[in-house]
C-alpha cells in the first residue's frame, strides 16, 4: 500500500458562474461524494496540482477539513482543453473496509528468452484491465513478465499474471494479454506497406464517389 497523500480543503459556498472568481483567487472548486451526502469544497490550486501529479486517479488522498479527514480518490479531473488549467475535481470518498473497482495499466517488464530476441518482439494485446480490491490495496499498474514467452508459440494469459496482494482482475482468465510476433522481412514490410496504400486509395475513391452522389 502506498502512503496516502494529504491536502487541506475548505467548505465551499461559491457555486455556479461565480466559481470563475474562485479560480482567479487561486482556489479550485471540487466536490466529495460517495459515502455521505455530497459536499462542495475548494482547494488551493498549486497544492492540488502537486498532489494530483502524484495521485492521478488511483492513489488515496486524505482531505483535511475542519470536520475531519476524508479519504478519497480523484475520480474526475476537469481541465481547460487548451491551457490545461484545473477547472473542477470530483473526489469519491471510500470506505477502507469495502472493495472498489478501478483501472490498472498492464506494463511489460523484463526480456524474452535469449533465443527469441533477434527474431521478433513480445506484443501486448491488452493495455489495461478492470480490477477489484480494498482501497488500501489499490494499484495503478500490473506487471506482465516478458520471460513468460519462452518460445514463439507461447502466450501470456490474464491467469498467468502475478497479482499484488488483495487485487482481483475482473476479466476472463483465458484472455490473451501478450504474444510473440516475428520481425517482418524487408519483402514482407514492403508488401504490407503496398497493401495499406491500396486500401487508403480505395477509401479515398469511395469517399469521393459518396460526396459526388
Amino acid at each position: 500500500m502506498s502512503e496516502k497523500l494529504t491536502i487541506a480543503a475548505e467548505p465551499r459556498t461559491v457555486v455556479g458562474k461565480q466559481v470563475k472568481q474562485l479560480r482567479r483567487a487561486g482556489m479550485i472548486p471540487a466536490i466529495i461524494y460517495g459515502q455521505r451526502e455530497p459536499v462542495a469544497i475548494q482547494l488551493e490550486n498549486k497544492s492540488l496540482r502537486r498532489v494530483l501529479r502524484h495521485a492521478s486517479t488511483t492513489h488515496l488522498i486524505d482531505l483535511e477539513l475542519q470536520s475531519g479527514i476524508r479519504t478519497v480518490l480523484a475520480r474526475e479531473i476537469q481541465q481547460h482543453p487548451t491551457r490545461g488549467d484545473l477547472i473542477h475535481v470530483d473526489f469519491m470518498e471510500v470506505n477502507m473496509a469495502e472493495t472498489i473497482t478501478s483501472e490498472a495499466e498492464l506494463v511489460l517488464v523484463g526480456e524474452v528468452d535469449e533465443s527469441l530476441k533477434s527474431l521478433g518482439t513480445v506484443v501486448m494485446l491488452v493495455q489495461s484491465v478492470e480490477i477489484e480490491c480494498l482501497p488500501g490495496d489499490l494499484v495503478s499498474e500490473i506487471e506482465v513478465q516478458a520471460a513468460g514467452i519462452a518460445s514463439a508459440d507461447d502466450v501470456i494469459y490474464i491467469s498467468d499474471l502475478q497479482l499484488p496482494k488483495g487485487v482481483t482482475i475482473l476479466a476472463d482468465p483465458e484472455t490473451v494479454v501478450a504474444h510473440f510476433e516475428y520481425n517482418l522481412t524487408a519483402e514482407q514490410a514492403e508488401a504490407e506497406e503496398e497493401a495499406m496504400t491500396s486500401v487508403e486509395s480505395v477509401e479515398v475513391v469511395e469517399k469521393g464517389k459518396r460526396e459526388e452522389d
